[in-house]
Formats: structure tokens, C-alpha cells, sequence
């Protein structure tokens, strides 16, 4: 049974491991790279629905994950598939959730949940095999903890820092981990072709980002969404990734405060979560989203080439527009849906940020030039150096 706070009930088949489990209830568009969702950190404290009604066809494997396990709370689905037809399929998604402990609900009509998300706003749910009585349940979802005010991304950053080696990542483990330089430590003097040193906080970092960091040129080196900007800064890098994330971004004022270092000193580069932070930190303020942009076919108007964008969103705030009253900040991004802030960058600084997920697998890879502008950025102010 899956019961929201306000009164709705759902009944349906368990699938994945039984039990009980709260969280948001949210949606997403996708049709395919349901396995991303589950393993992307963005997700964390949250009740997955898929609208594509077949879920499961092409199985799971160790390859097209975004973090070492998978991250939602809870899973929704019309049909769970139980044949399974794809060559690269290493076992099938029932079994999957069960090993990693994700309670699943699925035989339940995902287009009138869809519906009512839409008209009333994201609920808190539960979702439940062991308890059955529906008042019982819609008391529990009452009482769970609400998205709106939580620090999320303390709860499912990196322990500590770690550089990131795509040669030697085993993809179903978390990635390796080498020394890095500690707060005084300094690196020998970078050479025009050596990499770029790039740190990314990590607020709940998709895999996938770092990859396109690597093949963009990058060498890069994870911290701790709570590293304290001089801590970072004493690694010398050339530019400053912000990541994606779950939850509230207004209690994430460590991650503010040394946002606000870094748009003075380096290139830096937000998306979501991290978009959300650095709006924060240049003075903006943002707001929770009726019922959040989730699913990769979401479009972008690129507001300084006129080219729209098929973009891979995950999120439930956003920055006011109110941001750019101001001469200092100009928007590059609309969300053609609803007309929301999608991007942003300044006008006399390399800071440069998007709402949406450019690296997104398994797709589009509509954006993917801004890990170009990004690079250009850090090449352009090691040349000034």
C-alpha cells in the first residue's frame, strides 16, 4: 500500500525488498535510465514514480550507475517487468532493489498519482508491506520529515577527499581513492599541458560528471560538501565544480559561504544542487517547486543562441528571478515548461551555472558544451596567471 499525507491511498503488488519506508513522493518523466535514477544521491528522502509504464525490461548491471548504490527511498512503479531483453542485462531490477534494501510498489495506476502530484504538489508518503491499515499509514506519512528546511547533502557526501581515476574505476564500487594534498601542501608549478586541477564539491556527485570532467582534460579531486573554501583553495586548483544534490539548498550555508570565496578567486561551475548554492551565494534566493523538474526530456531555451535544449533534470527548488535586477548577474537559461530560472552566469567573472544535468546518462547530451565552457574558462585565466 502506498498513502500520502493527504488521505490518498494506493494499493498494489510488493516488488524489491518487503517493509516499510517514508519519503517524498515525487515523478519521473524518463522512459529509460531508471537504474541512474535509482543510484543518482539527488534522489535521497525521496519515493520515486516512473510515468513510462514498463520499468525493469532491460535489467540492471554494474555499468550504468551514478553512485555505489542505489540512493531513493522508495520505488513506484505500473509494471515491473519480469523478462528481461538486453545483452548487457547482469541480473533483473526486483531482485536488485531487494539486495540494496528498496522497498518497491508496483500494479498501481502511475498516471493518477502522476495527476495528483501535478494538481496538489509533491506528498509525503509511505510505502508499506508489513502494515496495511490505511489510516494507520497516512498517520505515518503525516509525521515523517518534510524536504523543505533539510540539509540532505551532509547525509550522503564523500567521508573525504579522494582524486578521481576514470582509468581505474570499477563502476559498481565506489571510485578509487588516492592521497591529495593536505591544507598547506603546495603542487609543483602547473606547465600549459598539464591537466587542469579541478575540485568538486560533492553534495551528492553523480559518477557521470566526473567522467566528463576527465575527458574534458581534468584532473579532478573530490571533497566533502562541508571543505571550507580555504582548504580547497590551498589545493591550487584552476576551477571549482559545484554539484548536484539532494534537499534544501538554504541550509547548506557551509557550502554557501565558501561558494562566496571561490566567484572571486576561480572559475566555478554549479549544476542543481550546486546551481542552487551559487545563486545563494550571489545574493539570490530561491523557492520549492510545486512538484519539482524530474525526467530527461525536459526542454531549455538557451537564452544567449536562441538553440533550445532536451535536458536531463532533477530537482524540487529553484533560484527567483529577482537575481538579475541586478547589472552583475545575466540569465542564459529558461525552462520552457514554466518559464523557471535554468541557468545563469556573471558578467565580469568566469562563474558559470546551470539548473539542469549536463553530463545526464544515459541522455541527452544536448549541453555537454558546457564542460567546454567550463575548460575554457580555466585555460583562459591560467594563461592570465
Amino acid at each position: 500500500m502506498l498513502a500520502l499525507e493527504d488521505g490518498t491511498i494506493f494499493e498494489g503488488w510488493s516488488f524489491g525488498r518487503a517493509g516499510e519506508v517514508t519519503g517524498e513522493v515525487v515523478f519521473n518523466t524518463a522512459l529509460c535510465g531508471y537504474q541512474e535514477v535509482l543510484t543518482d544521491p539527488s534522489y535521497a528522502g525521496q519515493i520515486v514514480t516512473m510515468t513510462y509504464p514498463h520499468i525493469g525490461n532491460y535489467g540492471v548491471n554494474p555499468e550504468d550507475v551514478e553512485s555505489a548504490r542505489p540512493q531513493v527511498a522508495g520505488f513506484v512503479v505500473r509494471e515491473a517487468a519480469t523478462v528481461v531483453s538486453s545483452w548487457r542485462a547482469s541480473g533483473m531490477l526486483d531482485r536488485y532493489l531487494d539486495e540494496h534494501g528498496i522497498v518497491g510498489i508496483s500494479e498501481i495506476d502511475t498516471r493518477a498519482l502522476t495527476r495528483h502530484i501535478r494538481t496538489h504538489g509533491a506528498k509525503r508518503g509511505v510505502i508499506s508491506t508489513a502494515e496495511l491499515d490505511p489510516e494507520t499509514l497516512i498517520s505515518r506519512a503525516r509525521a515523517s520529515r518534510s524536504i523543505l528546511g533539510l540539509d540532505l547533502a551532509r547525509e550522503v557526501t564523500c567521508e573525504r577527499p579522494y582524486e578521481f581515476e576514470a582509468h581505474s574505476e570499477a563502476p559498481s564500487v565506489a571510485p578509487h581513492l588516492v592521497p591529495v594534498l593536505r591544507r598547506g601542501e603546495t603542487r609543483s608549478t602547473q606547465s600549459d599541458q598539464a591537466p587542469l586541477r579541478v575540485i568538486a564539491y560533492d553534495f551528492g556527485l553523480k559518477r557521470n560528471i566526473l567522467r566528463n570532467l576527465s575527458a574534458a582534460g581534468c584532473a579532478v579531486t573530490v571533497v566533502p560538501g562541508t571543505t571550507p573554501a580555504p582548504d580547497a583553495l590551498a589545493m591550487d586548483p584552476d576551477g571549482i565544480f559545484l554539484s548536484n544534490g539532494p534537499g534544501d539548498p538554504e541550509p547548506c550555508t557551509y557550502a554557501i559561504e565558501a561558494a562566496k570565496r571561490f566567484v572571486d578567486r576561480l572559475p566555478v561551475f554549479g549544476i542543481c544542487l550546486g546551481h542552487q548554492i551559487l545563486g545563494l551565494a550571489c545574493g539570490g534566493k530561491t523557492f520549492k517547486l510545486k512538484f519539482g523538474h524530474r525526467g530527461a526530456n525536459h526542454p531549455v531555451k538557451n537564452l544567449e543562441t536562441g538553440q533550445v535544449e532536451i535536458t536531463s533534470q532533477n530537482h524540487g527548488f529553484c533560484i527567483e528571478p529577482d537575481l538579475f535586477d541586478g547589472p552583475d548577474f545575466v540569465q542564459t537559461h529558461v525552462n520552457l515548461n514554466d518559464g523557471t530560472v535554468e541557468g545563469f552566469r556573471m558578467r565580469d567573472r568566469p562563474v558559470l551555472s546551470v539548473q539542469y544535468h549536463p553530463e545526464a546518462s544515459p541522455g541527452p547530451h544536448d549541453s555537454h558544451y558546457l564542460f567546454e565552457e567550463f575548460v575554457s574558462m580555466m585555460k583562459a585565466r591560467r594563461e592570465a596567471r
